[in-house]
């Protein structure tokens, strides 16, 4: 390894011109992640404090090991610092250690909220009366519209541009989602009228904006604020929260728009292993195996999915969570 020096993001480990180098890369792949910056100057730091100078089992392991009496359970951040041992090996550093596999956490199935229509009724009657000074008052049912009738991911509907809403030719573009994936998404008249209603009294109120979604100050909406927002409508449309197991969250939505189209498609007698890719590309999956996992969490339609799995093939159902 080369010698330690200064650097953009400030590290001064022996390792701080291949984690510059390493970053640039990720950066040139669209992954500006400050998450893994962060990462990554604690394990600078951890091998600046010890006088590591080489990237093996001892250096690597002993970060992790220290990290972990702090972090628990919590284990995705093992990804970076696996990363670059592998992006070493590939640029000539045929002996750096990549954190072999066994370090990862158990998968631990997701058992998402399964709303019944009574409660999306209820909460978006709720949302259409919400009483606050703040511009949730006009946003509200549109924000929510978007997870249940477009399947978008909270962070998406955050970071949306008003400029990335077509009203006039009916469509969404949501660009570098997760995974840095772009797609563009038809609307139906519905989601337009609604998306135009709340696009005018925003529009009313702020001479400019940025984001789709903007807070009392103009600025984009947080994803705390959003979930106290969701709490607030769900208690106000009277509905109960579950004592134990699972409870309504934001993301709720976006598993009710998964499962609403395979239950649709079965009434109507389609082939659902052959529409899932379009459900898949639709919601942003990286791909549509995930989204057979869907198939297992529709109350009315999982009597049904043996045919559909015994067709599609085991190997596309895999043990897998939510995003």
């Amino acid at each position: 390894m080369n010698t330690g020096r200064n650097s953009g993001h400030g590290f001064v480990s022996a390792f701080a011109p291949q984690l510059e180098d390493y970053l640039a890369f990720k950066q040139a792949m669209g992954c500006y992640g400050a998450s893994r910056i962060w990462y990554l100057r604690q394990f600078d730091a951890y091998c600046a404090d010890r006088d590591r100078t080489v990237f093996d089992r001892d250096t690597v392991e002993g970060w992790v090991l220290e990290r972990l009496a702090r972090s628990g359970r919590y284990r995705s951040w093992m990804s970076y610092i696996r990363d670059v041992g592998r992006w070493l090996q590939a640029h000539g550093h045929a002996d750096a250690y990549v954190l072999p596999d066994r370090w990862k956490a158990g998968v631990v199935p997701a058992h998402p909220y399964l709303l019944r229509r009574e409660e999306i009724e209820a909460f978006f009657t709720a949302a259409a009366r919400l009483d606050t000074p703040s511009p949730w008052r006009w946003q509200a049912a549109c924000f929510f519209t978007l997870m249940h009738s477009c399947g978008l991911r909270t962070g998406e509907v955050r970071a949306l541009r008003t400029g990335q809403v077509d009203l006039r030719d009916g469509h969404l573009d949501i660009l570098w989602a997760k995974g840095n994936r772009s797609r563009r998404l038809p609307i139906t008249d519905q989601v337009i009228e609604v998306l135009a209603a709340c696009d005018r009294a925003s529009r009313r109120r702020f001479s400019s904006r940025d984001t789709f979604f903007v807070s009392a100050t103009g600025h984009p909406v947080t994803g705390a604020t959003v979930a106290v927002m969701f709490r607030r409508i769900w208690d106000q449309a009277g509905l109960p929260r579950p004592a134990h197991g699972t409870r309504p969250t934001p993301y709720a939505f976006r598993h009710h728009f998964a499962y609403a189209n395979i239950e649709r498609w079965a009434a109507h007698g389609q082939d659902v292993a052959a529409l899932l890719p379009y459900l898949s590309r639709y919601m942003g999956h990286a791909g549509f195996e995930s989204t057979y996992y869907y198939v297992h969490t529709s109350p009315d339609f999982i009597r049904g999915y043996a045919d559909i799995t015994a067709d599609a093939g085991a190997s596309l159902l895999p043990e897998v969570g939510f995003e």
